[in-house]
């Protein structure tokens, strides 16, 4: 059973055309496990309805910014706006910010 359907902005595209194919399926299997079992480990919350999905790899630590669209009642989407590697212990707050304007785009533009 799946919790969600995932879905990619074009900006969540180009971050994961940057990385080498190893990260690329690291992040494509914790987003796979996310949607399967709604883990808070790997979907966690951040704030403004922005959420993060968490990927730890070759000691690195990615993160693919992410909201929830419930327009559609039968489909229930995650829609990643865009990623980046963490370099410090908190989410920088520009890329909190960046997520809520893509956010704020995306919901425009299907209205």
């Amino acid at each position: 059973m799946r919790y969600f359907e995932t879905v990619f902005l074009k900006e969540a595209h180009e971050f994961i055309a940057t990385l080498d194919s190893k990260t690329v399926k690291k992040i494509f299997y914790v987003i796979d496990l996310a949607e399967q079992t709604n883990d808070p480990k790997l979907l966690k919350k951040l704030r403004m309805n922005i959420w993060e999905f968490r990927t730890a790899y070759a000691g690195q630590q990615i993160r693919m910014l992410a909201f929830w669209d419930k327009t559609d009642s039968n489909n229930t989407l995650v829609v990643a706006t865009h990623g980046f590697v963490k370099k410090t212990n908190r989410v920088g707050e520009k890329e909190i910010e960046r997520a809520v304007r893509l956010r704020a785009k995306y919901f425009n533009n299907i209205t």
